[in-house]
């Protein structure tokens, strides 16, 4: 039993949540989502409500329960308001900055590497913090995710890129030996 996936989902004002054969279809001021359907799941829109229920007895069923039903709180949490992801760029020398529909960072290799950003995400970047937006948890998530994995954040110096709130545990370097 899905503790998540028992709780109807309330859809706000100005939200539209439809329902097709293989697909749910999730409309607000921020954009429009779309998520296929997994035949072990069924949805319902009823009274301003949405209804995640297993389609039948099976493990797989239960299990993929709970997680539409929090595919579908999430695609309607984005759509009204957008999820935000920040990484900060930290190191003598490294910066980012935009060039068009691409994130430049300098990073600490002998070339700049640049990132595209994908067609539904809004990035903007102010004194070395990127800040991605988008109506898509996972395409903020996994966006923030491929940006900071370019230069993760060193135990030593903590050099690198990293999510804003980030605590980094540092190392202690090496020690002068005492002369023998």
């Amino acid at each position: 039993m899905s503790r998540i996936g028992k709780k109807p989902i309330e859809i706000p004002a100005g939200t539209e949540v439809s329902v097709g054969d293989a697909d749910i279809n999730v409309k607000g001021k921020a954009g429009t989502l779309t998520r296929p359907l997994h035949p072990a799941v069924a949805i319902k829109v009823e009274n301003n409500t949405v209804v995640v229920e297993p389609a039948g007895r099976s493990r797989l069923a239960g299990a993929l329960w709970g997680t539409y039903a929090s595919h579908v709180r999430n695609m309607i949490q984005g759509v009204n308001q957008p999820f935000v992801k920040k990484l900060q760029v930290e190191g003598i020398g490294y910066r980012a900055e935009m060039a068009g529909k691409q994130v430049k960072l300098q990073v600490g290799f002998s070339h700049p590497v640049l990132v595209t950003i994908p067609d539904s995400l809004t990035v903007a970047i102010e004194k070395n913090i990127i800040t991605i937006t988008g109506p898509d948890k996972e395409k903020v998530g996994q966006f923030a995710a491929d940006v900071r994995a370019i230069k993760k954040p060193e135990p030593y110096k903590g050099k690198g890129i990293r999510y804003e709130g980030e605590v980094i545990r540092m190392k202690q370097g090496k020690k002068a030996g005492a002369a023998a």
